[in-house]
C-alpha cells in the first residue's frame, strides 16, 4: 500500500517535470535551446515530444486503468532519455552537474521497476453490458 502511494507520487513529479521540460523544448525558438553541446533543432523538437509522451504515459494509462502496462514502457523510455542527458551533461560541463538527469532516471527507473514488479496496476474489466 505505502509502495503504491509513494509510486503515485514520484509518478506525477515526474510527469509534471518532463511535461514541463517537454513542453519547453517544444515551444521555445531553437535559439534558446542552445546549450553547451550543440545538438540539431529536430532533434532537440524530438526529445521534447518524447517527454511529454512520457509524461503523459506515466500517468494517463495507470490513472484510467486502460492498458496500465503502458505506464513502466514509458518509464523506461524516460530511463533511455535520461541516460543521454546525463552522458551528455557530464561531457559538457562539471561532472556533478550530470546528477540531476541521473537522480530522474533513477526516479524513472523506479517507476517502471515497481509497476512492473512491485505494485502493477490492473487493467479494467469491461463487460459486455458495459459497452451497451
Amino acid at each position: 500500500m505505502a509502495i503504491n502511494v509513494l509510486l503515485w507520487v514520484v509518478q506525477a513529479s515526474l510527469a509534471a517535470l518532463f511535461l514541463f521540460a517537454g513542453g519547453m523544448k517544444l515551444v521555445l525558438p531553437l535559439e534558446a535551446l542552445a546549450g553547451p553541446v550543440a545538438l540539431p533543432g529536430l532533434f532537440m523538437r524530438f526529445i521534447g515530444l518524447a517527454e511529454v509522451a512520457g509524461a503523459l504515459g506515466l500517468v494517463l494509462p495507470s490513472l484510467l486503468k486502460i492498458q496500465p502496462r503502458l505506464t513502466p514502457v514509458a518509464a523506461a523510455g524516460l530511463v533511455i532519455i535520461m541516460i543521454g542527458a546525463t552522458v551528455l551533461t557530464g561531457v559538457a560541463g562539471p561532472v556533478v552537474m550530470a546528477a540531476m538527469p541521473a537522480v530522474v532516471g533513477t526516479l524513472a527507473g523506479f517507476v517502471a521497476y515497481g509497476r512492473v514488479w512491485t505494485s502493477p496496476i490492473r487493467s479494467r474489466v469491461v463487460s459486455v453490458g458495459d459497452a451497451l
